[in-house]
């Protein structure tokens, strides 16, 4: 283990990421809100933490081995929470409490959407874009920016990409070069973003708001400007740019990256991936729709508006809302939270367990029946024409046990801190898949939470942006032998 090397791009990482706190200084000093010493503050704490951690171990030249890829992807989001929780901390308004600043910085980097802060038409508008700033930033991984950076320091960067990288394979890259990829990632995502705020301010927001909901779209974060969230605005035309920006943001990126390379958007409909995404999205869209008009709940037309937008919304773990869909009748709110569970797709910035995997499990599910029948068969699984792997079909079982025992097991820590079941089920599952809003006492805000239940809430968070193993590796003894 390299720890020099480590504490050497730590502070270097810390060092850039002090700079996010100039955008948001500059918006209250346009806003004259109050609140321009806390980011200063912050700005000068972040920007001499890096400096004293990075100056001891500047010269040292080492490359970075795939273990301490994944050391560095944990501390850096662990240390980046703790940083981005000092303007919170320190600002008058709303002077959160260091939990609750860490759970709100956490919640936003890793684009959980998940809130302690209520009034928040209220609060100084550079605090309510500081928020959002935090989850475009987590979209994509502050780590794959930070490899198209690093190289020209002299620090390889692909052990921490395939640390980063969301999805069952993590080798895939887009162009030769891991700097040359991280670039396109972020030259696509920052693309999209303009797009959809110009999409949002064209549509009768103000550019303040659109800049922040683009952001939170994108990164299918959810955070608002508004307590009311998307519902604020009450526009059918700002809600169906949401809905396909949210669609868009949960497909793998490296599909936008052919579309853009190859002037073509025929590939999409060639991926599997990309066909069953729909499909989930469509099949409960319909059902959703259904339960809505048989209930009564709403008019058909207002039925299709309210089922599209709320479906989209949670199956892609965006979390913004237009309906409280909690106390929607039927199964409808638990078929929505379930929903979550598959996600956006691999290489997106939506969260849950991501939908190849929920695939990859049906179609290995539909080999095991095929077996019984006939036994002496080779029956391989595939996507497409291409057959997978049991090293990958195993590695996602894998994946798939472990993430409902962690789950399991947070569920029961929840609940030894005295919240009801469908709180504690749903706010763990809303913090694990990176969704946000959940069920009973965490439907609005997790404000009321206890202290103990809001830690586990941040592991939780934590566990679901790395993809779990990530972080479990570093709990292995075998991980830290020689």
């Amino acid at each position: 283990m390299h720890f020099k090397v480590i504490l050497r791009i730590l502070g270097i990482l810390l060092m850039i990421f002090s700079i996010t706190q100039l955008p948001p200084m500059a918006v209250s000093l346009y806003f004259n809100d109050g609140a321009v010493h806390a980011f200063a503050i912050a700005f000068f704490i972040t920007l001499l933490t890096g400096f004293l951690i990075w100056i001891p171990v500047h010269q040292v030249r080492q490359d970075l081995r795939t273990r301490d890829g994944f050391l560095i992807t944990v501390l850096f989001w662990s240390v980046l929470a703790a940083a981005g929780s000092l303007p919170l901390q320190l600002s008058e308004s709303p002077h959160l409490s260091f939990t609750d600043a860490i759970f709100e910085s956490l919640s936003g980097l890793t684009t959980t959407g998940a809130t302690v802060m209520t009034g928040l038409d209220m609060l100084p508008e550079s605090l309510l874009y500081y928020r959002q700033q935090l989850q475009w930033l987590g979209g994509m991984g502050i780590i794959v920016l930070a490899v198209a950076i690093l190289p020209m320091l002299g620090i390889g960067g692909m052990q921490l990409y395939r640390a980063e990288t969301p999805g069952p394979v993590k080798d895939s890259k887009l162009t030769p070069r891991i700097t040359e990829t991280a670039k396109a990632l972020w030259y696509i995502y920052l693309s999209l973003t303009i797009a959809c705020a110009l999409g949002y301010w064209a549509a009768g927001m103000s550019l303040f708001d659109a800049i922040g909901h683009s952001f939170s779209t994108v990164a299918i974060g959810g955070f608002s400007t508004h307590d009311a969230s998307i519902a604020y605005f009450n526009s059918p035309v700002i809600e169906a740019i949401c809905v396909v920006f949210m669609i868009v943001s949960g497909v793998n990126f490296g599909l936008h990256f052919f579309a853009w390379r190859q002037k073509s958007l025929l590939h999409y409909f060639k991926d599997p991936e990309f066909k069953f995404y729909l499909t989930l999205l469509g099949v409960i869209t319909l059902i959703t729709f259904v339960a809505l008009i048989l209930n009564a709940v709403y008019e058909p037309l207002e039925g299709v508006r309210r089922a599209v937008f709320m479906v989209v919304s949670i199956a892609t773990t965006t979390g913004f809302s237009t309906a409280d869909f909690a106390h929607w009748p039927a199964m409808l709110p638990f078929m929505l939270f379930v929903a979550a569970f598959a996600g956006g797709c691999a290489g997106s910035t939506g969260g849950g367990m991501k939908v190849i995997r929920i695939l990859l499990i049906i179609k290995q599910g539909h080999r095991e029946l095929l077996r019984l029948i006939h036994p002496s068969a080779v029956i391989p699984v595939k996507l497409g024409r291409r057959p997978i792997s049991d090293n990958v079909l195993e590695a996602v079982w894998g994946f798939f046990s472990v993430y409902l025992l962690v789950f399991v097991i947070m569920l029961i820590g929840l609940l030894a801190t005295g919240l009801d079941q469908v709180t504690a089920w749903s706010a763990v599952g809303a913090t694990l898949n990176n969704l946000g809003p959940g069920l009973g006492g965490v439907s609005l805000h997790y404000g009321d939470l206890n202290d103990t239940a809001k830690w586990i809430l941040c592991l939780a968070m934590l566990l679901g942006r790395l993809e779990v193993f990530t972080f479990l590796v570093l709990l292995s003894p075998a991980f830290w032998r020689r």
